[in-house]
């Protein structure tokens, strides 16, 4: 290591937007470097590891990180009703998150990012990123700052970021399990403001979890008992940001992922948009240095490129979590059962995209079928989410 080591652009966290944002700098011929506080990239896993098609191909990975295929979901209620609905093709993957983080990683390596691991962001003074390795601190001055670093940020708390409104924490287990499908189950009774899953991973094997905002672990624990799970190999937990952070830029550095609160609301899931956001950053950052500024006249650029791509799903995303709160467990058991209805579930089968929710919403309620829900609908918030 120099006296201080000098980029164009660091990133911060090595998990799929920190590396897509990494291998995206430098193949616009930014100097960059990617930083990742742990030893191993990809560990500790903190993912259900459910991929929609869109968000595996906008990772750019081999298929070795796959491990099964699901072509649909079951609904399923503690009141005895069930909605089913399979495509009959791929609509998600699970994955090994580990190894998918690594080729990402690996990819920006190969684009001409350095890669360190054992390195963790410590705090920012003017240009320069003050870390912790192996070696002691360290210093690395950088044009641009980008972090990549989960929903706890310690570069937002270092820089006094207002933070994402919400946080839900998240327990899943590796248990033996034979599916007999390809259908992620849905369980909405086993956490009321959010929902449980059991995800078919393959080879007899499932991944059985939940998130929500309390009381989680006993939650988890009446949950896996009530499906007969006797024995798990593997548990994962961690931290679901639901709704972004009100202003992700500031103070020469852009917030992408889970730092910024991208994880889509109604599922959790935030390799896509996270992937996504990584771009629209690296296409700013690559502006602030070419143009020689950090200044946030320019840097709200980057806001106003992911809002224009994905800010719309991801509002209409929260409402759909705001009013799911609301309902009752009866009223779920109805809607599951209204839903069940052929030309509803039709429109499931041919609007339902786990990416972007707002074509399928819209369309379900300009269904009469829908009309004997309507005032459950409007109790928990309808007006505001279509609005």
């Amino acid at each position: 290591m120099t006296e201080r080591d000098q980029y164009d652009v660091v990133v911060v966290g090595a998990g799929p937007a920190g590396s897509t944002c990494a291998r995206r700098c430098a193949e616009l011929g930014l100097s960059t470097c990617l930083i990742e506080e742990h030893a191993a990239i990809g560990y500790p896993v903190q993912c259900a590891g459910l991929l929609s098609a869109r968000a595996l191909a906008a990772c750019q990975v081999s298929e070795k990180p796959v491990l099964n295929e699901v072509s649909g979901a079951s609904i399923v209620t503690s009141r005895g009703s069930r909605l089913t609905f399979d495509a009959g093709t791929t609509k998600a993957f699970v994955v090994d998150r580990g190894l998918l983080d690594r080729e990402m990683a690996t990819a920006a390596a190969d684009a001409g990012a350095e890669v360190r691991v054992k390195t963790a962001y410590v705090k920012r003074s003017g240009s320069v990123i003050i870390t912790r390795g192996m070696e002691g601190k360290g210093e690395i001055a950088c044009r641009m700052l980008i972090a990549a670093d989960g929903p706890r940020s310690p570069v937002a708390r270092d820089l006094g970021m207002e933070r994402p409104p919400v946080f839900l924490a998240g327990i899943q287990a590796e248990v033996p399990r034979e599916m007999g499908g390809n259908l992620v189950e849905i369980y909405p009774d086993a956490s009321p403001d959010f929902f449980g899953w059991i995800i078919p991973s393959g080879k007899g094997r499932a991944r059985i979890g939940l998130a929500g905002r309390r009381e989680v672990a006993s939650r988890f624990s009446r949950f896996i008992s009530q499906q007969g799970v006797r024995s798990c190999c593997h548990f994962v937990t961690g931290t679901i940001p639901i709704g972004v952070m009100p202003r992700t830029y500031g103070h020469g550095t852009l917030f992408i992922g889970d730092a910024a609160g991208f994880p889509k609301p109604t599922s959790g899931g935030g390799v896509y948009t996270g992937v996504r956001s990584a771009y629209h950053a690296a296409e700013t950052a690559c502006e602030a240095c070419n143009e020689g500024s950090a200044a946030d006249g320019l840097l709200c650029r980057y806001e106003r490129r992911w809002r224009a791509e994905l800010g719309r799903d991801l509002e209409l995303g929260f409402r759909l979590f705001s009013a799911r709160g609301k309902l009752t467990g009866e009223e779920v058991h109805q809607l599951v059962r209204v839903l069940n209805d052929p030309s509803l579930k039709a429109d499931i089968l041919t609007y339902g995209d786990m990416d972007q929710p707002g074509v399928l919403l819209r369309r379900i309620l300009k269904n009469p079928k829908i009309y004997p829900v309507l005032g459950i609908l409007l109790r928990s918030g309808v007006r505001q989410i279509i609005k």
